[in-house]
């Protein structure tokens, strides 16, 4: 990622490929996007699609370490999020015109070496412990308006730890910030 992020055009183009890929997966059509010319959509950067039906959490899948260019991935994790994401049915062509999308672009992760180094608003969790992994994007924090701690113990939670794994000398915490926008700042055309 550029220090000056995605433009807002940048934005449109991954917006309009997670739900061009999504309608074509739901009509069975191959879902692989067009090449894309802007430099920033050809880097490698981890990314989250989201889906919401009704205001609710619908679909979410995401990677940290791509191998592919940015707008290749964004078009895999709409597929995934779409039909994939264990926590709930697969979509049905029924369901386009109901969701609504959200992409988080991240940053490389960085390992931490205090908790105090996590600012909630800002970063995202990823931890791990053995073969147990969690992790919760910098929004979730807000929504829910947790703090420091809360935010810990829920990442700990979806990994199937206990609350407090987090405290482990066992537990490696990492974070990470994510550059996030929706349809509704830019509604599909």
């Amino acid at each position: 990622m550029t220090k000056q992020g995605l433009s807002d055009n940048d934005k449109r183009i991954l917006l309009d490929i997670a739900r061009t890929t999504i309608a074509k997966l739901l009509r069975r059509e191959a879902t692989t996007p067009a090449a894309q010319g802007e430099p920033i959509l050809n880097c490698t950067r981890g990314c989250f699609v989201t889906i919401h039906q009704h205001g609710q959490l619908r679909g979410c899948i995401g990677n940290f370490e791509p191998r592919q260019p940015l707008f290749k991935s964004i078009a895999e994790m709409a597929v995934a999020a779409a039909s994939k994401d264990p926590r709930f049915p697969p979509l049905q062509g029924a369901d386009l015109s109901s969701i609504s999308l959200e992409i988080s672009v991240l940053t490389p992760l960085e390992k931490i070496a205090e908790v105090e180094e996590i600012e909630v608003g800002r970063d995202g969790i990823y931890l791990e412990r053995g073969y147990h992994r969690g992790v919760l994007l910098p929004q979730v924090a807000t929504a829910y308006g947790w703090d420091r701690t809360t935010f810990l113990e829920q990442t700990c939670h979806k990994a199937g730890l206990p609350a407090d794994a987090w405290k482990s000398p066992e537990t490696t915490i990492y974070r990470f910030s994510a550059e996030i926008f929706n349809e509704e700042e830019f509604p599909p055309s």
